[in-house]
């Protein structure tokens, strides 16, 4: 999404999160970047972390988005953006970050686990490959990348979560929970893309008597710039992508999730309907009526369990 459609997208917005106090983490690219911007158009005053600055560049080895940028963008979009480099497997960095939410404002009311990183791992090291083919040393890294990392960032952020008056804890995931059912390729991105399900189940226990939520989020085929740059293609002519990959059809912008996560950051009746479980982007648009940035309401995983898997006769756009 460009600077000026970003723009635009601001107008005529309600400031449901004013004065809402949000930490983004893993807010460089992707669902993470857009997350962090939905949350700023709605008020909120937005902690992006990463390890991707405009000074040096992380593992994934793309230095067209930082931090700072999007700090920016959620700044432009009316919120407050604030851009912290962070590796969020040191936990010394996670402590300072912390640390430093606290001094500046005193509070957290929105941590949203967006951590992971480890897209580049997948293609040559994981799928396809047994577990026992998988190089050990990639396939532990894509441990500490998907759940050693939100492990970390929880145990030392809720401290500071839980002064809000309605905490809400947000990981951020592929698959749902229905979905998850059926093995993801390989042990360990399986246990990776499940784990932030557990992670906002148990957490979902533990925040229930501070009146909190924790829930489980995934889009559907993301359209992330990653994946634009996979398929050679960009935001205005993505459809082109489908001659490769046909299920490509059914992808979404970033902005979709991100809209439903910050129409369910602001619902005062969440904790009721979301603590402790897994949703996605499909369901969360039709939770709060909501529509992606074409104006479509694209439904992935219903198209993946209905007609990939489940035989059942369909077409991706018969799922936009």
């Amino acid at each position: 999404m460009t600077q000026d459609m970003t723009n635009d997208m601001t107008k005529d917005t309600d400031k449901q999160l004013a004065g809402r106090v949000a930490l983004v983490a893993g807010a460089t690219r992707g669902a993470g970047r857009a997350l962090a911007v939905e949350l700023g158009r709605a008020g909120a005053t937005v902690y992006v972390t990463g390890r991707t600055t405009r000074e040096r560049s992380s593992e994934v080895g793309r230095d067209t988005e930082t931090i700072e940028e999007t700090a920016e963008l959620v700044t432009a979009a009316g919120g407050t953006g604030v851009a912290v480099p962070t590796d969020h497997l040191d936990p010394d960095q996670v402590r300072a970050l912390v640390a430093r939410i606290d001094r500046e404002q005193g509070r957290l009311d929105i941590l949203v686990n967006d951590l992971w990183g480890g897209e580049h791992l997948l293609v040559d090291s994981v799928f396809g490959k047994k577990s026992w083919e998988t190089p050990l040393d990639d396939g532990l890294r894509i441990l500490e990348l998907g759940v050693r990392s939100h492990v970390i960032t929880a145990a030392l952020a809720l401290p500071l979560l839980i002064r809000s008056d309605a905490p809400l804890h947000v990981e951020v995931t592929d698959g749902t929970a229905v979905y998850n059912r059926r093995y993801r390729e390989n042990l360990y991105y399986d246990l990776a893309k499940n784990a932030p399900i557990r992670i906002a189940f148990g957490l979902g226990e533990e925040l229930a008597e501070y009146g909190g939520t924790a829930v489980a989020v995934t889009p559907g085929f993301l359209r992330s710039e990653q994946m634009l740059g996979h398929f050679g293609v960009t935001e205005e002519n993505w459809r082109d992508a489908a001659a490769q990959e046909p299920d490509f059809a059914t992808a979404e912008s970033p902005y979709y999730l991100a809209r439903g996560v910050a129409a369910l950051a602001a619902d005062p009746e969440r904790a009721a309907r979301w603590n402790g479980r897994s949703t996605s982007s499909a369901e969360l648009a039709k939770a709060y009526d909501l529509r992606d940035v074409d104006g479509s309401r694209p439904d992935a995983w219903a198209y993946f369990e209905e007609v990939k898997f489940g035989g059942k006769e369909g077409t991706p756009d018969d799922y936009r």
